[in-house]
This record gives C-alpha cells, sequence and structure tokens, in this order.
C-alpha cells in the first residue's frame, strides 16, 4: 500500500528534517561523497569527531586550577603549591600521562607539536582552533614560569619513583612536589633546547591573535636557546636518578640544539639562526640516519622543518635537508630501496612495544607536512629510482591514522571515546579511581591499587587519549598493568591533531 500524507503532514514533516538538519548539523555530512566540491570521496571515519576529542584529552590532563570552561569535567584542581619546595610559583602545566608528575621535556615536546600542528593546518580547523589554542597556552603558561629565572629551567615537579609508588587521583596527591632544575652548574641542553623551540614555534601561533602573548615568547625563546648552546650537556647527568629511566635523553642533545635553531629561525627570520645552522648542522647530526621522531629524538622533526626553508622559501643554502629528510621518508615506504620500517601484519608502523603509537602519530603529521611542502614547491622524492609523490606520502598517513581510529584486526579504536569500540581500562590514575565527584573522599596511596587491579571498567573517560597500542602481531589485552600498552601521554596526542586536521578537511568534514 503507497503511502500518501496530507499538505498539512508533508510541510510538518518538512520542517522536521529541517529542525533535524540544523540541530544536528547535516546527518548525512559524514559519508557525503559530494558535500565537499573540492574532494568527492567517501570517509569511513569522522575525523572531525577525532580531532574535537584529540584536543579535548589535553583538559584531562591539566594541572593547576581549572578554568570554569573544562570540559572533562570529572577533573578537579591539583597541584596548587607545586613549586613551593624551591619557593617558585609552578602551579599549571600538564602531567604528561597516566601518573601525576609534570615533566618538563615531554611537556615542552608535546607544545612544539601542538603548536606545530596549528601552524601547519590551523587555517583548516575552524572551530576547533580556539581549543588548540587554548591546550598551547595551557602549556606555554606553565614554561613561562619554568623559565622565569635567566639560565635556569625547572625540569621537573615530583618525584616519579614515590609518585609510582602510590595509585591516586592528582587531586588527593600527597608524594612529594619535589622541584629539580638544570642551570649553568648542572646543564641539560637537551630540555633547553626544546623548550626553546616549544616557545618560539607557540609564538607564531600567538603571532595574530596575541601580539604581546607571542612577543614575550619569543623572547623567552631566545634566552632559552642562549643558555642551552652556552652550557651544553644532557639533562641526564646531573638529574640521572631524577628523570631516569622516565624520561632520560638518551639521542644527546645535539638533535635539540638544531632543532632549537630550526624553531628560532622560522619564529625570528633573524640570520643569527640560519648562520648557527650552516655552521653546526653536520656537527649537531643533520645528516644521521636516525628515523625515529619523539620526546627524545628531534632529528627527523629539524630535517621536515628545515626542508620548508630550501623548497618553499628557496633558501639554497639548506638544499641538502631535502635530502636529509628525503631519506627519512624513503626508510618509511614499503618495498621501496632503503626501506627500514616494520609494518604489523595489520599495516601498523612498528617501532617499539613501549608506546608504539606515538611514533604513527609523529610519523603520520611528517608525512602529511612533508607532502604540504613538496605540493607547494612541486616537487616529488625519488628514493633510488623510485617516484614517491605527495599523494604517495598522504596515503601512507591515512592509512596509519585509519588504523589507529579501527581499521585494524581487532577492529578497536585506540583513542577512548571515539568509535563503538576503545579500550576500557587505559593505566590512568584519574581515570582508573572513582572521580571527586563520586568519592569525594580521599582515597590514600596504597588503597588506590585495589582500583588499578580490578578488571572493571575505568569510571572515568578520559575522552580522546590515545594510548600506546597494539603489539607488533596487532594485539592488545586491555590490561590497565599494561602501561606499554595502555597508557595515554599528551605527547602521543599532539602530532595528531594536525594530522586528523588534515584529514577532517580533506573529506569535507570541517
Amino acid at each position: 500500500m503507497g503511502l500518501s500524507l496530507s499538505p498539512l503532514a508533508l510541510i510538518v514533516l518538512l520542517a522536521c528534517l529541517t529542525a533535524f538538519h540544523q540541530c544536528n548539523g547535516n546527518p548525512f555530512r559524514k559519508n557525503n561523497p559530494f558535500h565537499h566540491h573540492h574532494h568527492p570521496r567517501f570517509a569511513k571515519h569522522n575525523y572531525r569527531d577525532a580531532l574535537t576529542k584529540s584536543i579535548m584529552f589535553f583538559e584531562g590532563q591539566r594541572s593547576g586550577r581549572l578554568p570554569s570552561n573544562q570540559r572533562i569535567t570529572w577533573r578537579r584542581d591539583s597541584g596548587l603549591s607545586d613549586g613551593a619546595a624551591m619557593h617558585v610559583d609552578l602551579v599549571g602545566g600538564y602531567y604528561d600521562a597516566g601518573d601525576n608528575v609534570k615533566f618538563g621535556f615531554p611537556m615542552a615536546f608535546t607544545t612544539t607539536m601542538l603548536s606545530w600542528s596549528v601552524i601547519e593546518f590551523g587555517g583548516l580547523m575552524k572551530g576547533e582552533l580556539q581549543n588548540a589554542k587554548q591546550a598551547i597556552r595551557w602549556a606555554t603558561d606553565y614554561l613561562l614560569k619554568a623559565t622565569a629565572h635567566p639560565d635556569t629551567i625547572y625540569v621537573q615537579v615530583g618525584d616519579a619513583n614515590q609518585d609510582h609508588s602510590c595509585w591516586e587521583r592528582p587531586e588527593d596527591m600527597d608524594t612529594p612536589r619535589s622541584v629539580f632544575k638544570i642551570d649553568k652548574n648542572s646543564p641539560g641542553s637537551d630540555v633547553a633546547g626544546e623548550t626553546a623551540a616549544a616557545l618560539a614555534a607557540a609564538s607564531l601561533v600567538f603571532k595574530r591573535s596575541d601580539p604581546t602573548y607571542s612577543k614575550l615568547l619569543t623572547r623567552r625563546a631566545i634566552r632559552v636557546f642562549q643558555f642551552a648552546d652556552k652550557y651544553r650537556g644532557p639533562y641526564s647527568n646531573g638529574l640521572k636518578k631524577v628523570v631516569c629511566p622516565f624520561y632520560c635523553s638518551y639521542s644527546g642533545y645535539q638533535d635539540e640544539l638544531l632543532w632549537g635553531a630550526a624553531w628560532l629561525h622560522r619564529a625570528t627570520r633573524n640570520p643569527t639562526y640560519l648562520n648557527y645552522i650552516q655552521v653546526n648542522g653536520q656537527i649537531l647530526g643533520a645528516a644521521e640516519f636516525d628515523n625515529t621522531f619523539g620526546w627524545d629524538n628531534k632529528h627527523v622533526g629539524a630535517r621536515i622543518l628545515l626542508s620548508k626553508a630550501f623548497l618553499v622559501q628557496r633558501l639554497k643554502s639548506l638544499h641538502d635537508y631535502k635530502g636529509h629528510a628525503d631519506n627519512f621518508i624513503c626508510s618509511l615506504i614499503p618495498g621501496a630501496p632503503f626501506s627500514s620500517a616494520q609494518y604489523t601484519p595489520g599495516g601498523l608502523l612498528f617501532k617499539m612495544s613501549d608506546s608504539n603509537m606515538q611514533y604513527v602519530t609523529s610519523t603520520s603529521f611528517l608525512l602529511l607536512t612533508y607532502a604540504k611542502y613538496l605540493t607547494s614547491a612541486h616537487q616529488i622524492v625519488n628514493c633510488g629510482g623510485t617516484r614517491v609523490t605527495p599523494k604517495r606520502l598522504r596515503t601512507i598517513a591515512k592509512q596509519q591514522v585509519d588504523y589507529l581510529l579501527g581499521d585494524n584486526p581487532l577492529k578497536m579504536s585506540y583513542m577512548v571515546g571515539y568509535g563503538p569500540r576503545y579500550p576500557q581500562r587505559i593505566h590512568h590514575r584519574g581515570s582508573s579511581l572513582p572521580s571527586v565527584a563520586n568519592h569525594p573522599a580521599k582515597i590514600q596511596c596504597s588503597a588506590g591499587f585495589n582500583f588499578m587491579k580490578s578488571q572493571s571498567p575505568n569510571p572515568n573517560i578520559l575522552v580522546g587519549a590515545v594510548i600506546g597500542g597494539p603489539d607488533q602481531k596487532d594485539r592488545f589485552p586491555d590490561q590497565r598493568s599494561d602501561y606499554e600498552q595502555s597508557e595515554p601521554a599528551t605527547y602521543i596526542n599532539a602530532p595528531l591533531v594536525g594530522a586528523l586536521t588534515y584529514l577532517a578537511h580533506s573529506f569535507g568534514q570541517l
């Protein structure tokens, strides 16, 4: 029997459909291949949703006094006397992962990568740009406090060994909030170089929207880089008992000096930094064949960043960096000459068993960024006779992000809160313990381990958290005690923000 509607019913139905469309955005938008005239392609994933969540995660990692617009509402204020041990104000910043220590080295790298994400892809971010900038500013406000005294950087708050002997909410934390610093007598060119990079990169983010703040960041970056360069040494020498094995500087400090100089060159356009790179580049390892980019080793990032100056700004003196960047790209291309990267049977880039996903997100970001530079210079990569186009780089990056979001043998999204199936028992104190709202009484240091050892899902969803991920055979046990695979970290998410922005835009979702 055919369906017949009266004219009035038709009007009501149309009004309802229109209202539904307006209230819910376009419900067909995600899968509508014609939504965006430039890219009539089908997207299996809602990259925009993943982007929103990847930035929201940072709010769950905040230390300090939380603002009224805090979106991860199960968190409360914490670490309000941080810095008091040395009579300085070190309130704020981020907890790097699933514990309650503030480690300056990975926090600075997170800041650099969030900033780079906005610098390259912020113009496509639309409504998420403000959230991304707030995530960056939460970090830079802290880094400004940590670098307030000349030739000194406060690089850590909290004693990791004592913190790890407890399973406590940050709001209940009662382990010592010891403060550790580097200075002329106990230098740390690695953490100082990364902090200079973070401040310089962030200065570009705020250049138009807050020029006064941007200038403050630039001035501080210049001063911090001078300190890094003048008093040389790895911070793990003087602070070995404190920072090792957690964030030991295994790759040395040369990469951070090159990386810091590269960011200051980009932020200030001052020829001093270009000269520094030309004179010191080789000594600082510009041409080394180390193809792992993360919180410890910045060589590959510096190569890609400096290749822009040659490719896009035609700075002939940096010609070699195109070759150095190409070497990294060729190492990733399966089947190409010089290919050295390993992939799981399901297709995930696999670098190491501990927190592998950080390399997946950082590499995906570099692939998309280098593809952008190559496209604007009408160039390709030549891998021993194999031509590799920017399109190929984007395809590899998309495959990696898609695996992370659920296109994998387990059909598991490795971003908490995204997709129908995601990790339930992440290694994260605040997420795994009852929230302050639900359990106002303090949960003592060792009492928390009952929750840690339980098989129940975490009561608080840390939306957007990306965890260490599967092993090299695509297996994932979803065990809270398994920090290698189940712990989130700020530096896993930071480069993903840029990659998701590009993908959301290219599929017409932004």
